[in-house]
């Protein structure tokens, strides 16, 4: 499963690090704190209290997209100055996601069914040249319209 631009899927005990595209838009907050906005069309599901039925749920998206060959494409919109474009971050795997997802949805200050600055969404990433639903957190669609498009599509903490 992915937490702030990761996977919890895997079986390392340490989170292994790898670079990922997504299609989104960056905002920055007054804190200097970046927050990523995605396309609704993307999102495949939303996150739950459950992170084992998040985790069933990745699972059978993952092996729908390896049959199919699928990735995400950027659309018409993928253009600089475009409402969506490439956004370059960090996909986190870990091996244990019943303890690692509601940790880190805490630390997001992301609570299933309550009101969150972020939503946890499960959208299609490209990772090495493949595609795989990852989850992610992008902010919340009314939190949004508070804030500027940041203009750089890279992440960085």
């Amino acid at each position: 499963m992915s937490v702030p631009h990761g996977s919890l899927q895997g079986n390392a005990a340490d989170p292994q690090v790898n670079s990922l595209v997504v299609r989104g838009r960056l905002y920055e907050l007054p804190s200097d704190i970046s927050i990523l906005d995605v396309p609704e069309a993307d999102v495949l599901a939303h996150g739950t209290a459950d992170p084992l039925a998040d985790v069933a749920t990745q699972a059978r998206l993952a092996a729908e997209f390896a049959a199919r060959a699928a990735h995400p494409e950027l659309g018409e919109n993928d253009v600089p100055g475009g409402r969506w474009g490439p956004v370059y971050g960090e996909l986190l795997t870990f091996d244990d996601p019943e303890t690692r997802l509601p940790a880190i949805d805490h630390l997001e200050g992301f609570l299933p069914g309550g009101p969150s600055l972020y939503r946890r969404v499960l959208i299609p990433v490209k990772l090495d040249k493949a595609a795989l639903p990852a989850w992610l957190y992008a902010g919340d669609d009314l939190a949004m319209r508070k804030f500027a498009p940041l203009g750089v599509s890279r992440w960085s903490w």
